[in-house]
């Protein structure tokens, strides 16, 4: 049940991170200038308070290190690389396991 579950996810990630390839392609072909989206951008647009609400919860944390240039560099990343990302990541760890050949028991 978890396989699955973690399969289902990484192909949604990946199929978000397709479809966010595919609006970024097309925005940059009608602009003539390289697009994409950026993770915050794209947070910003499904819950912009979550957002607001992060850096106080990781900016105590080693020492302000895990807000200032962790997260502000992985919110100006494209947002269908961290998606596909994390959908590879979750299909990996949902893949069956590789079947025992001969008495390797």
């Amino acid at each position: 049940m978890i396989r699955f579950l973690l399969r289902f996810l990484g192909l949604l990630c990946l199929a978000g991170a397709f479809i966010l390839v595919i609006y970024d392609g097309t925005k940059s072909i009608a602009a003539s200038r390289f697009y994409f989206t950026t993770v915050r951008t794209l947070w910003e647009l499904l819950n912009a308070g979550s957002l607001a609400q992060m850096r106080p919860l990781l900016s105590p944390y080693a020492n302000g290190l895990l807000w200032d240039p962790g997260m502000v560099t992985v919110l100006t990343w494209p947002a269908w690389s961290l998606l596909g990302c994390i959908g590879i990541l979750f299909i990996l760890l949902g893949r069956k396991k590789k079947p025992l050949i001969g008495y390797a028991r």
